[in-house]
């Protein structure tokens, strides 16, 4: 339990400091991606931002635990 806490924090660390150069990148800005502007409501549903995340994550632990 104390490893993945200090890997987790380690990875939220590293992100962090990559912020900059990682708010350039397409994500969350996805074709399937739903953006509703209607006056001054504004609605937001990353699907296909979700979608890939979510791929990515269960691919890393499944490699992970093996």
């Amino acid at each position: 339990m104390t490893r993945t806490l200090v890997t987790i924090g380690l990875a939220l660390v590293i992100v962090g400091l990559l912020w900059p150069w990682l708010s350039r990148l397409p994500i969350g800005r996805l074709p399937g991606d739903i953006l509703i502007r209607r006056g001054d409501v504004t609605f937001y549903a990353p699907l296909m931002t979700g979608l890939i995340a979510s791929v990515l994550l269960s691919v890393i632990l499944w490699a992970v635990r093996r």
